[in-house]
């Protein structure tokens, strides 16, 4: 129902009609518009095609400009950016021939692919204190040495290893088998299968060579996560003697970094050869501590031989050889000696038999070392300054008389299975230097006992030499 306040709501909207009752205007004809008009509506289109183009250029060369980073600051000076448009150079893959010098990216082109990344699994032989072994990973770098699988690395970093990977650039993984290794220079062989992939050996150069502040390369696995980095530097000192646990290193000192994962990698001159293996492992003072800017590798002049033996029998066999089995002389004190390497056993016609050493004689000098313990012992035979083949003058006492007799050293190669040959007889200890626990009796100090509590590992084990 409609109603005032319905009008009140509404708006209307009213258009005028005229009045058809009146007359209608008369409307004249438009006239043509004459042709000159036409060119006056070209010459303003080509004007304002101009006038676009001109903007065109204009907002055009604004825009390299800006792009240029050229802009007018307020007191009149300008902030410029150059952008290079010169083209990434290419590295093509060259083969190393030992006559041609390298870029460092074709060496890296060149030996990246038989360079590899070692990880290992060691499983300790004894339980911690919770009856549990306990499992360690470490990694390392190595090299491939021959075409058919044999890769060099550091004897640190496969020693005890229980699962060795070994992996390509290209990512590919292969279990390895460890060869053998020699601690005293810490090297080590592995060997993996393969199977159809075409292995590329790196080229083995000579260190003797290197001089002092020449270019050196390294390709590793830095701290283990940053797989095939490439380090560069130079030759900072040769032959620099490092002495550890008693046994004398000659490396190459370089500034190169090394930090823990290098370790066994390859060391490149600018010919890209190999002349020398990366140990991380005296890159660190005794107490832990990285050194900056510092690296140290393995002359490969001084090992080569050595990896061929290794490859060949498992081990060094040039390593000289006594044939005793000893123990400290202060733990025997009815010799009336207090200090010297004890002969408990000495192996039926090796090299000390020979000798005319006896078990009981206390060894007190080898040559111009002086003997004080096992220790010694052990260190002086297994030392750089004895081969085999080598003869040396041995110090000795027997029945409290000092004797002197020659000893020629043999070949690890002799070793026997003998039992006194394989390890040295556990040394009598105070009661309180000795622990039981569960079905094992361990003997050792203190600190050996944390070591085996935690499942870091057994006390002391002797060595024969």
């Amino acid at each position: 129902m409609y109603n005032e306040q319905d009008r009140n709501n509404y708006e209307y909207h009213y258009s005028y009609r005229p009045n058809y009752s009146e007359p209608i205007p008369t409307l004249e004809p438009v006239q043509p518009a004459k042709r000159h008009g036409i060119w006056k509506r070209v010459t303003a289109g080509v004007l304002c095609g101009a006038l676009l183009l001109g903007g065109s250029f204009g907002a055009g060369w604004a825009f390299q400009n800006w792009r240029s980073g050229d802009a007018a600051g307020e007191d009149g000076s300008q902030t410029s950016i150059l952008l290079s448009d010169r083209k990434a150079p290419e590295v093509n893959t060259v083969a190393v021939t030992g006559t041609q010098k390298l870029t460092l990216p074709e060496v890296y082109d060149a030996n990246v692919g038989s360079c590899v990344s070692i990880n290992v699994i060691s499983i300790s032989q004894g339980y911690n204190y919770f009856g549990r072994q306990v499992q360690t990973a470490s990694s390392g770098s190595g090299f491939v040495i021959t075409k058919d699988g044999y890769i060099v690395t550091n004897y640190h970093v496969v020693s005890g290893g229980n699962d060795v990977q070994v992996s390509f650039s290209d990512g590919k993984t292969y279990p390895a088998q460890i060869v053998g290794g020699d601690e005293d220079y810490d090297i080590a062989v592995v060997k993996i299968d393969a199977g159809d992939r075409e292995l590329t050996p790196v080229v083995i150069g000579e260190s003797a060579n290197l001089r002092v502040g020449e270019d050196v390369a390294a390709i590793g696995n830095p701290l283990g996560e940053l797989t095939f980095s490439m380090s560069e530097g130079i030759v900072s000192c040769l032959n620099r003697e490092i002495n550890v646990n008693g046994t004398p290193f000659n490396m190459i000192q370089i500034t190169a970094p090394v930090n823990g994962g290098n370790s066994g990698g390859p060391l490149f001159n600018t010919y890209g050869e190999v002349v020398g293996i990366v140990s991380a492992k005296y890159s660190a003072a005794g107490d832990g501590t990285a050194a900056e800017g510092l690296g140290f590798a393995i002359p490969i002049d001084d090992v080569l031989n050595m990896l061929k033996d290794i490859m060949e029998n498992g081990q060094v066999t040039t390593h000289a050889y006594m044939g005793v089995s000893a123990a400290s002389a202060s733990y025997y004190p009815e010799t009336g000696v207090r200090s010297g390497a004890y002969l408990a056993e000495v192996v039926e016609n090796g090299p000390a038999a020979k000798a005319g050493l006896q078990t009981g004689d206390v060894i007190t000098m080898i040559g111009t070392t002086t003997i004080t313990s096992q220790q010694d012992l052990t260190s002086a035979v297994g030392s750089k300054s004895y081969k085999a083949g080598d003869t040396a003058t041995v110090t000795f006492v027997r029945g409290g008389q000092v004797y002197t007799t020659e000893l020629t050293f043999g070949s690890t190669m002799e070793r026997t299975s003998a039992a006194g040959d394989q390890s040295a007889p556990t040394e009598p200890s105070a009661p309180n230097d000795s622990y039981q626990r569960g079905d094992s009796y361990y003997q050792g100090s203190m600190e050996d006992f944390f070591n085996e509590f935690f499942g870091y590992g057994r006390g002391r084990n002797g060595n024969a030499a």
